[in-house]
């Protein structure tokens, strides 16, 4: 865990045979570790292929964004994880975007999460967008509703193949 944030936390810089173990950050990265309240700031020492599923999603997050970078890119980060862990890594994720003001594109099929997370909220449906709700618009939308419109939409698209 150790070496794999040393390495995030170095991406991007320039090193020469003395780059290695970035050991004088290990408490910075037992307070990052700990704010995702998994104890995985006890684990620094263990192989990351040893870590639950969850521990692995919640390390790439830190690991992403330990340099705070201008655009994070989010694809399905919560897909694999039980509801406690994804409810953890979708707060932690907003806390760490809105703490450094970062631009960020989450993509997910989790409707509700797509409702409760971001400024906007677009929908493509085989490709093409249709759906664009953000503000008040957005605050509005339930997963029923979103569902419902959906469907309207889909059946308005699937007749348009008809002719």
């Amino acid at each position: 865990v150790l070496e794999n944030l040393s390495m995030a936390k170095n991406k991007g810089k320039k090193f020469d045979l003395t780059f290695g173990l970035d050991t004088k950050n290990i408490d910075f990265y037992k307070e990052q570790l700990a704010t995702l309240g998994l104890g995985l700031e006890n684990h620094l020492q263990t192989k990351v292929g040893m870590l639950s599923g969850g521990q692995r999603q919640c390390l790439s997050l830190i690991m992403s964004t330990l340099n705070h970078p201008d655009i994070l890119l989010l694809d399905e980060h919560t897909a694999a994880l039980d509801p406690q862990t994804s409810k953890i890594i979708m707060e932690k994720t907003e806390e760490i975007i809105r703490k450094n003001n970062i631009i960020s594109l989450m993509i997910t099929h989790n409707m509700q999460d797509a409702i409760d997370y971001g400024n906007r909220l677009i929908m493509l449906h085989k490709g093409e967008i249709i759906f664009d709700f953000k503000g008040e618009e957005k605050k509005q939308l339930t997963v029923k509703k979103l569902l419902e419109m959906f469907n309207q939409k889909d059946a308005q698209l699937s007749d348009k193949d008809l002719f």
